[in-house]
């Protein structure tokens, strides 16, 4: 009987060891299956993983150009005397001749008169602007430059969003361009002000550039700084109208510049 029992014994562990084994080799067996299925499908989308990243790389490398478009001309401007600053952006917007350069100087004159150190710009970024925003930057560093003045802050708005950027003059002028949208039919005028409020110190004034008048309500007592508006393009008298009522009421001026 314990002969008997002892191979029974045996009997059971050998079963349990086969087993073991079985499930190993199944276990070994389902992970081959898995390295070749993953490998198959790794060899499928290898191509077209390879195209995405080649166009994701020529995007970046188009950005990357842009930036340093941009910062160069930022650069060449600043680098520049007053005098070629003021030929280069005068020629860029169509206005080099006597009578653009006679209204660009009494613009720049205008600017002179702006109290304190440091201006804060309002930039309409609608979609009525987009005509301009490619020699906007240019146009600013130029203006800034002769109003001898310091930005402290650039706020965009349009359909009542905005956004406020601080830091160097290339570092705002930059994530300007970048994060304006110039689309949009809105000139929250209103919105835009009181916004610049919160995000950023109360400058010396605010200098509002746009085209059309607004389309919220202006709160001018609750604007803490002189604003000096500057109607851009079209002589619209509705533009014109508001953007004098607004620097009035601020004690501010309004600033002259026609493109023809």
């Amino acid at each position: 009987m314990r002969k008997k029992r002892r191979n029974s014994e045996s009997n059971i562990h050998e079963s349990f060891s086969d087993l073991a084994l079985m499930m190993l080799m199944t276990f070994i067996f389902l992970l081959v299956i898995i390295l070749i299925t993953a490998k198959s499908q790794e060899g499928s989308e290898f191509p077209r993983l390879k195209k995405e990243a080649a166009a994701m790389k020529e995007r970046l490398a188009a950005m990357e150009e842009d930036n340093q478009r941009l910062y160069n001309e930022l650069g060449d401007v600043s680098d520049m005397s007053g005098e070629a600053q003021l030929e280069q952006v005068l020629q860029a917007v169509g206005l080099n001749d006597a009578k653009g350069r006679k209204d660009f100087d009494l613009f720049v004159k205008g600017l002179e008169a702006i109290p304190g150190k440091d201006l804060h710009l309002i930039i309409d970024a609608t979609g009525s602007m987009h005509g301009v925003s490619g020699f906007l930057v240019p146009l600013l560093r130029v203006i800034v430059a002769r109003s001898q003045k310091e930005v402290s802050a650039v706020t965009w708005f349009a359909d009542g969003k905005t956004n406020t950027y601080q830091g160097t003059m290339g570092e705002m002028l930059d994530s300007f361009m970048k994060g304006a949208p110039f689309i949009g039919g809105n000139e929250t005028i209103g919105e835009a002000f009181f916004r610049a409020k919160e995000n950023a110190p109360v400058p010396g004034a605010y200098i509002l550039l746009g085209d059309e008048p607004s389309d919220d309500r202006i709160y001018y007592l609750d604007i803490p700084a002189p604003v000096f508006t500057i109607p851009i393009g079209r002589a619209d008298p509705n533009t014109w109208h508001e953007y004098n009522t607004l620097a009035e009421k601020t004690h501010g001026k309004l600033l002259q510049l026609i493109f023809q």
